[in-house]
């Protein structure tokens, strides 16, 4: 039996992975456990009562690309915090984004840039679709360094010429999972100029673009409208499982350049699976209300304080910009042994960087960090926090 070999080299997902870890090892405390970037506020008020009443649509099947009134609710949406005006044609529903960010490589990427195997490129670390949609591709995934001497946002400008004149997507995720950095409007504008310059599409993953410290990030739709872009350089994907904390939904969505869109929906239409119009329903009513969102998002400011009271100061620590993970140095020491040790000794369950980067030349820039989700109730999070730096510091 002959197996393919393009996902042969690849590592186990961060969470398989973190239970091997810690397997046979009995927490230190009782457990807090701040590894996955599951949103715990609570849900919009309304979702059962919306999907109670939709549930008779469970006889037909859903519309593949989304239902008008989703639709038409993720563009009122789009309008509202971008200023930016799309009709339906340019959007399509997602099960999550995960689906989009994977399936829109298959669907976009050419066989050949170039007369040359295409490259796609990725911050890194990254959200791990990135790479496993680029090695399905059939292009080359190149792992460009988000670092501390970057604003942990990767310098595609950094990239040789003649790589970036093969290449077919850029991924870019704004605000940044795991550092939570922002692409600000100036880098926005320079990605957006090399990209006319070397004629490749921004993939730009913005689930975290509701939760935000100081300033509403800028998107790529609007950056791409106020630069004058081509509508096709630009395709943005975004959800509402952290922004209305409805992650079990599975509710994103994508939009695109007409042409790209077109090809977007036409490999939905053979390969992909839509999501049931009771969900829909509820994912058309939460695009249209800003009062649950707000208030998911005055926890997280208290939250951003309250990592600043007990962490301020620390070795490693630096507040993020956005997004509810921090990013915290190790101050050297190996990330899997400080994971593993902070599990023994308080119960805090963390991941490793690493977990999340690939050594490219033998660097590799998530090893010397540590991630944690800031999704705990607030007093969780305080006890998880505090035990995290009495085990850091001691």
């Amino acid at each position: 039996m002959t197996f393919p070999k393009r996902f042969s080299e690849l590592p186990a997902y961060a969470f398989p992975r973190l239970r091997a870890l810690l397997a046979g090892v009995e927490p230190g405390g009782p457990v807090i456990d701040m590894t996955i970037g599951e949103p715990r506020h609570a849900m919009p008020d309304f979702v059962a009562e919306v999907m109670a009443a939709a549930v008779p649509t469970l006889a037909k099947y859903p519309k593949n690309e989304g239902t008008e009134d989703l639709l038409t609710a993720i563009s009122g949406w789009i309008d509202r915090r971008y200023d930016v005006t799309l009709g339906p044609d340019r959007l399509m529903a997602l099960n999550g984004t995960r689906e989009g960010l994977f399936n829109a490589a298959i669907a976009l990427c050419p066989e050949t840039v170039n007369g040359q195997q295409p490259a796609i490129l990725m911050p890194n670390p990254f959200y791990q679709v990135y790479a496993v949609a680029a090695l399905t591709a059939g292009a080359e995934p190149i792992y460009v360094p988000a670092t501390a001497e970057t604003g942990f946002l990767p310098d595609f400008a950094s990239i040789p010429a003649e790589t970036l004149d093969r290449t077919a997507i850029v991924y870019l995720c704004s605000p940044a999972n795991p550092q939570g950095a922002v692409a600000s409007r100036d880098y926005w504008r320079d990605l957006l100029a090399l990209a006319e310059r070397h004629d490749f599409r921004i993939f730009s993953d913005e689930c975290y673009s509701e939760i935000w410290r100081d300033t509403p990030p800028p998107g790529g739709l609007e950056m791409a409208q106020e630069t004058g872009a081509d509508p096709e350089r630009v395709v943005v994907f975004n959800s509402l499982s952290k922004r209305s904390n409805l992650p079990g939904l599975r509710a994103g969505f994508v939009a695109a350049g007409p042409q790209s869109m077109q090809r977007l929906r036409q490999l939905r239409a053979y390969s992909g699976a839509p999501l049931a119009t009771p969900l829909q329903a509820v994912a058309a009513r939460a695009w249209a209300d800003e009062a649950h969102v707000q208030d998911s998002l005055a926890l997280y400011h208290r939250k951003f304080a309250l990592a600043e009271e007990v962490l301020g100061g620390m070795p490693g620590y630096a507040a993020p910009e956005a997004g509810f993970f921090l990013w915290i140095g190790t101050s050297g020491r190996d990330a899997e042994d400080l994971a593993s040790r902070l599990w023994r000794e308080t119960g805090v369950k963390v991941l490793p960087g690493n977990y999340f980067s690939r050594s490219v030349n033998g660097t590799d820039p998530g090893a010397g960090y540590l991630r944690a989700a800031m999704v705990a109730h607030e007093d969780d999070l305080r006890e998880g926090l505090m035990r995290l730096r009495s085990c850091m510091e001691g």
